[in-house]
């Protein structure tokens, strides 16, 4: 219990040395010695041959830190540890690692609690980077989108190239040298979307350069991720179910070369291509176009054979047709002279039966002719007969000598007084002249039911 403060009495205390001499003391116990530890790596720092780091267990829900503590490897064993663990995980042992670890907790009545690493089990570091990426590589089988990017057709010559990079790494740079100096003399015309290719920054700017590229899709014909060997550690970003989404649903086919041969990432399961290096991601472009060249030779030199062989054809028909013409023309002209002298004999009594019946048939139309001239000249003249007695009856003449008059205004006939107005110049025609007039009214008849 604490202390009284209104006691007069002295508590007893203990010096900071002497609590820390305690403490030092309680992790003497072996309990806490030699144990091996299931953490991750963060701050990993080395100086002077000591390796210094923190050793944090995160949630595994959330990734929220639930315990850390201070850690150490003395230079005399990191120097055989870290060889061993880089030629096992193909990795140098850095932060953001998850490893299973030898401690021995030491207190410090000074510097406080550190625990010291002994041993590191590297076989679980490398198991752990394989789990991950067989849990992703099985997500994406499920969800069938392992096998999507690769079932693309793929352009006949794959010419117009998106590349995802960073622009000034040796990969791409390999990479652009391959492509555009071929041997061939083909032409790519490439466009980089830059991207962050290493680090913590890998997953979200790779995502970014595909979203980009599938915005202005039609433009390309496939797209290609590269970047140069790296540790294992390094290509452990690309092992990311998300950037692996976004290539296997990509509507074009996408190339995926990273790292060397032996390096492998989830990415490389999902691409329509795979290949180990940017270099050979540009062989392949250039061995596709190749090939088309090839066919197209190919091609060329079948139409010229059968060119050729269509020609020599013709040349034997040619042949043929100039030895046979000659006596086929006499064959003709011999058969063509006797039908001349067959229609020479038959000609003359041909000639005097048509002559004979054409006159009979001569005669009979002329005696038609005129039998039909009179009949169609006496009815004519019947119709002239009675046209020439109505004009007659008709006549404006006829009219004025029966006592009628005709009147004209302006020199058009009237015929209603609704053309006429007072005032206006009138001409008569009488039987036996005309007579010059002005209308003094015009009067209009009324209307009759």
């Amino acid at each position: 219990m604490p202390a009284d403060i209104f006691s007069n009495e002295t508590p007893q205390a203990l010096t900071l040395s002497q609590l820390n001499g305690r403490i030092r003391a309680l992790l003497n116990d072996a309990t806490v010695q030699g144990q091996w530890v299931l953490a991750e790596t963060s701050d990993v720092q080395q100086r002077r041959g000591h390796c210094y780091l923190e050793l944090v267990e995160k949630d595994a829900q959330n990734g929220a830190i639930v315990a850390k503590a201070q850690a150490v490897i003395w230079a005399n064993v990191f120097a055989r540890l870290s060889v061993l663990f880089q030629q096992v995980t193909g990795s140098p042992f850095g932060t953001g690692m998850k490893v299973m670890v030898r401690v021995s907790a030491s207190f410090h009545e000074q510097y406080g609690m550190k625990l010291v690493i002994s041993d590191i089990n590297p076989d679980f570091t490398l198991g752990d980077m394989a789990r991950q990426r067989k849990e992703i590589i099985e997500r994406l089988t499920r969800e069938g989108l392992i096998e999507l990017n690769r079932q693309l057709e793929w352009p006949e010559v794959p010419q117009r190239i998106a590349i995802i990079s960073a622009a000034g790494a040796a990969g791409y740079g390999d990479f652009m040298n391959q492509l555009h100096n071929n041997p061939y003399g083909l032409q790519f015309y490439t466009c980089l979307f830059q991207a962050v290719m290493q680090g913590s920054n890998t997953a979200p700017s790779v995502l970014t350069a595909l979203r980009r590229i599938r915005e202005h899709v039609s433009l390309f014909d496939c797209v290609v991720v590269i970047r140069g060997g790296g540790s294992t550690t390094d290509l452990n970003a690309f092992d990311n179910y998300d950037m692996a989404a976004a290539i296997a649903t990509m509507p074009i086919p996408v190339i995926v070369g990273i790292g060397h041969e032996r390096d492998v990432t989830v990415l490389d399961y999902v691409a329509a291509m795979r290949v180990k290096t940017p270099t050979a991601a540009a062989e392949w472009l250039i061995q596709r176009g190749a090939a088309a060249l090839t066919r197209l030779a190919d091609l060329g030199a079948d139409l010229a054979l059968a060119v050729r062989d269509i020609v020599a054809h013709a040349r034997e028909q040619l042949t043929y047709y100039a030895s046979f013409i000659p006596s086929a023309a006499r064959r003709v002209a011999d058969t063509a002279r006797l039908h001349i002298s067959h229609l020479a004999h038959a000609i003359p009594l041909g000639v005097s039966n048509r002559l004979a019946g054409e006159q009979m048939r001569l005669a009979h139309n002329t005696e038609l002719m005129r039998t039909t001239a009179a009949s169609i000249m006496s009815r004519e003249k019947m119709r002239l007969d009675a046209l020439q007695e109505m004009f007659n009856l008709l006549s404006p003449r006829n009219i004025l000598n029966r006592g009628y008059a005709l009147l004209m205004s302006q020199g058009k006939f009237v015929t209603s007084v609704d053309n006429l107005h007072a005032g206006d110049e009138l001409t008569v025609h009488l039987r036996d002249g005309r007579v010059r007039t002005v209308a003094k009214e015009v009067l209009k008849a009324p209307k009759t039911d």
